[in-house]
């Protein structure tokens, strides 16, 4: 295993961490992440909205985008991308694995 807040692969714990929620929060060394569930699928973001530091993890997932709770943008959970209108960076996305032995997170 990594350490925490360096690159590499990181133990998150078990796969049915999420119970029914799609939105998880947590902490990988000093990073405050975000794991979002749409449908199958498990990614984790930067748990900060990057326009103005929103909680992400106050909002909601949908139809593969995630929503901030403060304003109307939201982000495309393949890339990052914002929502039209907005013009600031894409939010930072870091690949989940499900494995047999739990979630895995790669920083890096």
């Amino acid at each position: 295993m990594a350490e925490p807040g360096c690159a590499g692969r990181i133990h998150l714990g078990p796969a049915d961490a999420f119970g029914d929620r799609a939105l998880v929060p947590v902490t990988v060394g000093r990073r405050s992440l975000l794991l979002v569930r749409d449908g199958e699928r498990i990614v984790a973001t930067e748990r900060a909205c990057p326009h103005e530091g929103a909680d992400l993890s106050l909002g909601r997932c949908g139809g593969g985008r995630l929503h901030c709770p403060r304003h109307l943008a939201s982000f495309n959970l393949r890339d990052g991308s914002v929502s039209p209108g907005w013009s600031f960076r894409p939010l930072r996305l870091f690949a989940v694995e499900v494995a047999p032995d739990g979630l895995w997170l790669t920083l890096g």
